[in-house]
């Protein structure tokens, strides 16, 4: 049996995915049918990312699931003609360069990286850090890309808070949970990673009084939603030296406009969403899995809760 396979994700990702998904299929063993262009009705999945055009679900009747390629759901969760099961984007290579970006720019705070690049003018002063074990990193969400950082961190000996909306248990990691343990989180690290998903819950989390909470000079580093932040409440912090640095890969409007302060401020590291990207190849296993085991009668693997939005 064939089936259809909708491709809804843009132009640009079509050319990126259409062989690596085809592959995917055929290494488990699906023979396909993967179009951009299908009638709705004969439509069995459907490989989702977001575009300027919002899907209306409604016409795919005979439809079994929606395949996000994107770990971010919000701007799915909310399309009010969803109404079949969606599954987000775990990846591999996205988990991998996750990792890679918030142990990098820990490692550049936590070695003073910066103060030693700025100070290339002949003046012998060394600084010596502290060990990691003696330094504490809170990573704000555990869900698959903060456990996967905060087990990275630990194993480089830091000591490594995490804090999620529902308590949690990973081996090594001191895990917190509800209002009490943001603040404790809040207080106790010199570093914070910010890898929440966003939703009502989390739009601004980190403002005026969060911010204030924070230890005196530590450091921000949010890989994960732009709106998270309250841009003006950060800049205040900056300003006053309550946040020493800010590293920002996420923003709340992409690309980040040009007269945008967080530009021009000298204590701000502009990314351009670049610390973690779905890379077509495994993320097309992970779909091509997926369509496997629910043609198996197997549960999906990564399904959304659509209540919690994440």
């Amino acid at each position: 049996m064939t089936l259809n396979i909708l491709f809804s994700a843009g132009e640009d990702r079509w050319l990126e995915y259409k062989q690596p998904l085809n592959n995917a299929f055929e290494r488990v063993g699906i023979t396909v049918n993967l179009d951009q262009n299908l009638a709705p009705e004969t439509v069995d999945y459907i490989v989702y990312a977001p575009t300027e055009n919002e899907l209306n679900f409604s016409p795919f009747i005979n439809a079994n699931a929606v395949l996000g390629l994107w770990a971010g759901v919000e701007h799915i969760v909310t399309n009010p003609t969803l109404n079949l099961p969606l599954a987000r984007m775990v990846d591999t290579g996205l988990t991998e360069g996750m990792v890679e970006w918030v142990t990098g720019h820990t490692l550049r705070y936590h070695l003073g990286i910066d103060a030693q690049l700025n100070a290339q003018n002949g003046s012998w002063a060394p600084v010596i850090p502290p060990l990691a074990r003696n330094r504490t990193v809170g990573v704000l969400g555990l869900g698959e890309l903060g456990t996967a950082c905060a087990r990275a961190l630990a194993a480089l000996n830091f000591k490594v808070f995490g804090w999620s909306r529902s308590q949690k248990s990973v081996p090594g990691i001191t895990c917190l949970s509800a209002s009490e343990g943001l603040v404790q989180v809040l207080e106790a690290s010199e570093i914070i990673i910010l890898l929440l998903p966003l939703t009502s819950a989390t739009e601004n989390l980190i403002n005026r009084e969060s911010l204030g909470q924070m230890r005196q000079g530590a450091f921000l580093l949010n890989p994960g939603r732009g709106a998270l932040i309250e841009d003006a409440a950060l800049l205040e912090a900056l300003d006053r030296g309550q946040i020493a640095h800010a590293t920002l890969d996420v923003f709340r409007i992409e690309p980040l406009p040009q007269n945008h302060p967080f530009w021009a401020h000298p204590r701000v590291t502009i990314t351009p969403h670049i610390a973690s990207e779905t890379r077509s190849d495994t993320a097309s296993q992970v779909i091509a899995e997926n369509v496997r085991r629910s043609e198996a009668g197997e549960p999906l693997q990564f399904l959304v809760d659509r209540k919690a939005g994440y």
